[in-house]
């Protein structure tokens, strides 16, 4: 299916980490919003604030809001909404770091995915890369295997389904436009957003969570890093979508753990939240395993 499609890996690497570089840094406000809003409530704020964005971008002429295969929008959509369901409601039952962990299996589950179903070729090298940066990406986020449990495991489908949605964007979505992708995503977050918010004042729990939270009237300290999150978030994730739309998943899926390289660094300039050791030489695997990738290709 993928016969006609465009492939500019060097395009694709540089949109993914050029991505990388904005997520890694707006992610690191996520604990200042939840201070005062929940899970629910930040997707379904954050896009009402990102849509009229991405309106924009189609107006400016960066690409057409109407899908051409509404079914194969929809299932990426919902794939990676899914995704990042089960991401967040693991944030609610373990530490981050062992969150993220699970969530970084992405990579793993595209290169299986691509040899075993979709017949791709992989090679040695790309499969080397991969556990490399994975390895890398263990060691910057140190989860701890001591308390490991099978709700562990919640990340990992979310890992599951995000690799799913890279796929999507690559065999099903490569002649979308990008904005009609970003959009996509955004309405289905934002309802996402909206049936969390129901569901929880429907069911009132006793005690509130960041994932438990309902709608709270006074958002006040949140909104600048609202706005921050969400116009972030529209370029990151438009340069994502890029990526995968020019580059084969397994490949573009490396540099991915670039996040792992700009997120440490700005929260050590910013926030002054320390790197050890461990870090550092995780960072570097990281790094090697994007130029294994790069030079083989």
């Amino acid at each position: 299916m993928t016969s006609c499609v465009e492939t500019r890996p060097l395009a694709a690497s540089l949109f993914m980490i050029a991505a990388m570089s904005v997520i890694g840094v707006i992610d690191n406000v996520i604990p200042l919003i939840a201070r005062d809003i929940g899970l629910w409530q930040f997707h379904a704020v954050r896009a009402v604030i990102a849509l009229p964005l991405v309106a924009a971008l189609s107006l400016i002429g960066l690409g057409s809001l109407k899908p051409q295969r509404l079914w194969a929008v929809v299932l990426r959509s919902v794939t990676l909404a899914i995704s990042m369901m089960f991401y967040f409601s693991a944030l609610a039952i373990m530490p981050i770091a062992q969150a993220l962990a699970g969530l970084f299996t992405s990579p793993i589950f595209i290169l299986l995915i691509s040899s075993g179903l979709l017949g791709n070729r992989i090679g040695f090298w790309r499969i080397g890369a991969v556990a490399l940066g994975f390895a890398g990406t263990l060691m910057v986020l140190q989860p701890d295997p001591v308390n490991f449990d099978m709700r562990t495991l919640i990340p990992v489908a979310g890992g599951f389904f995000y690799a799913l949605s890279a796929l999507a964007t690559r065999q099903l979505c490569a002649h979308e436009s990008t904005v009609c992708l970003l959009a996509g995503m955004w309405i289905t977050l934002g309802v996402m957003g909206g049936i969390g918010l129901l569901v929880m004042e429907v069911w009132q729990p006793e005690q509130e969570s960041f994932v438990t939270q309902r709608w709270t009237p006074t958002i006040g300290a949140a909104w600048p890093w609202l706005f921050v999150q969400a116009i972030g978030s529209v370029i990151g994730v438009f340069m994502i979508i890029k990526a995968y739309q020019l580059g084969e998943p397994s490949y573009v899926s490396i540099f991915e753990y670039s996040v792992m390289i700009f997120g440490p660094a700005f929260a050590l300039a910013v926030f002054g939240v320390p790197i050890t050791f461990m870090q550092v030489i995780g960072t570097l695997m990281i790094a090697m395993a994007g130029l294994i990738i790069a030079v083989r290709s």
